[in-house]
């Protein structure tokens, strides 16, 4: 028996479940592609399959609506792969563990991928359906929406009809997305040199952390690992004099950072100096975050003696000074929509390498000056230690449209099916709702989707009871969409 055999609506949980049994992570989405590709051509649905392993895939009208106004549905293929340090599934050729906990489907020891899987497997058992009433679908999945929405920039939208799309990207039932911020990602580079230094060696550990979206959970004040490593780390250098051999943490830039591990080295008198210091620093942060992050743990561990090729003083200065400098984080919050974030930054991927320090950003806002006044920020300071900084995916924001008929038809649906208003709001995080709009002209879009908590975390888990009310709400809607 398959883990979702019994869940409602079961066309939607069975394809769900297909596709977390074939690995789809951010720039590993052929397979999962060809899958979306043999589904239509088997059905003998008209389907495009482009080079970078977009899908557009359409089915005319059911009786009655073959004249409508064709609609859009669009999700993304890719998911975030983060996982327990413990847990042994390899993102690149293993499927995903599902198992059931009352309400919720989740993924034992990572992420789940409902975002966006959710949306994918909402689309096909539409695209399956010989039951369901329905105008002219057309059907946008794309690639690599997590690393910088390079598939909606590379797809070729030429051939749609639609001017009515419907983003199933978003994570909280109810709420009906009008608007979100653009972003980018920034990696930062900046050469170090080495030299033998000889001492006791220890790891230290900074995990624990609840991680998160960084742009859905940036402003939670969450402990951010990376951040905590270059305040640690500067403090212990400060205290005790540490070399440092081996830095790294974070998986994803557009995922807040559970987890960093440093190799230090250390004069083997200074040794209970250090841990002194090290537990010291580990009262102030569980003091610090016992609300927002109360998990936090900072440990040291011994791992032998000898000499190796540490960070020489001046390297150490310009790493330090680096992630005590970076800015990261909310930077301003919006004054037209209260409570929405309208810039911040996430430094999601650290590694030192043997001659440079690799750190990588999400950078979002909803002002696109402000988008570049912070990665200019991130440029000078590390121009200024003699590194480099290269862009990639940079995406516009989608802007609130005053006017919207198809935020109307939805509002009606939704109050005709639950009895009570919809909550219409704009999002810190990025949809691709901004470079479509830009690529259709006069496209009306609005995002919307089932509960999905602690997305871009291995304690991400979907509401199976709210994923049955959101399928009845597109039903709906596609019935009313004449």
């Amino acid at each position: 028996m398959s883990v979702c055999e019994n869940l409602e609506p079961r066309q939607v949980f069975r394809f769900f479940e297909e596709i977390c049994a074939i690995p789809h992570g951010s720039g590993n989405t052929k397979a999962i592609s060809d899958y979306c590709a043999a589904f239509a051509r088997e059905r003998g649905l008209f389907v495009v399959q482009d080079a970078v392993h977009n899908i557009i895939i359409t089915k005319p009208g059911t009786a009655g609506y073959e004249n409508a106004e064709p609609v859009i549905l669009q999700g993304h293929l890719d998911m975030v792969c983060e996982k327990e340090a413990d847990c042994a599934v390899d993102f690149t050729k293993d499927g995903l563990e599902l198992y059931v906990d009352g309400d919720f489907l989740k993924a034992r020891g990572t992420t789940l991928g409902g975002d966006d899987g959710i949306a994918v497997a909402y689309a096909l058992a539409l695209l399956d359906s010989q039951t369901i009433a329905h105008p002219p679908l057309e059907v946008v999945l794309t690639v690599d929406e997590e690393t910088g929405m390079e598939g909606a920039n590379a797809i070729d939208v030429s051939m749609l009809k639609g001017r009515k799309l419907l983003n199933i990207d978003s994570d909280e039932e109810g709420i009906f997305l009008t608007g979100c911020a653009g972003g980018l990602r920034a990696d930062c580079g900046i050469p170090v040199y080495r030299s033998q230094r000889a001492g006791d060696f220890y790891e230290l550990r900074i995990y624990g952390l609840m991680g998160g979206h960084s742009g859905g959970e940036i402003h939670k004040e969450r402990a951010n690992a990376i951040a905590l490593a270059g305040r640690v780390l500067k403090a212990l250098e400060d205290e005790v004099g540490v070399g440092l051999k081996a830095l790294h943490g974070g998986l994803m830039d557009n995922a807040i950072p559970r987890e960093v591990s440093a190799t230090l080295v250390a004069e083997a008198e200074q040794k209970e100096a250090l841990k002194e210091a090290v537990a010291k620093w580990r009262e102030i942060l569980k003091k610090e975050y016992r609300t927002a992050d109360p998990g936090l743990e900072l440990a040291l561990d011994e791992c032998g003696s000898g000499t190796c090729l540490a960070l020489d003083a001046g390297s150490m200065v310009k790493v330090l000074f680096f992630l005590r400098h970076m800015p990261w984080g909310v930077q301003h919050m919006s004054m037209e929509i209260p409570g929405l974030v309208e810039t911040s930054l996430n430094p999601g991927i650290m590694k030192l390498e043997e001659d440079m320090l690799k750190v990588s950003f999400s950078v979002r806002s909803s002002v696109t000056s402000r988008k570049y006044e912070v990665t200019d920020r991130l440029t000078f300071l590390t121009e200024f230690l003699g590194g480099e900084l290269t862009v990639h995916g940079d995406y516009p924001a989608w802007e609130y449209k005053a006017d919207s008929a198809l935020r109307d038809l939805m509002a009606d649906c939704y109050r005709d099916l639950f009895g009570k208003e919809p909550q219409i709001q704009a999002i810190h995080a990025g949809l691709e709702c901004g470079i479509l709009s830009g690529k259709i002209p006069d496209l009306d879009c609005i995002s919307f989707g089932p509960n999905n908590f602690d997305i871009h975390t291995p304690k991400e888990r979907l509401s199976i009871s709210s994923t049955e009310r959101v399928w009845k709400l597109l039903v709906e809607f596609l019935k009313r969409a004449r």
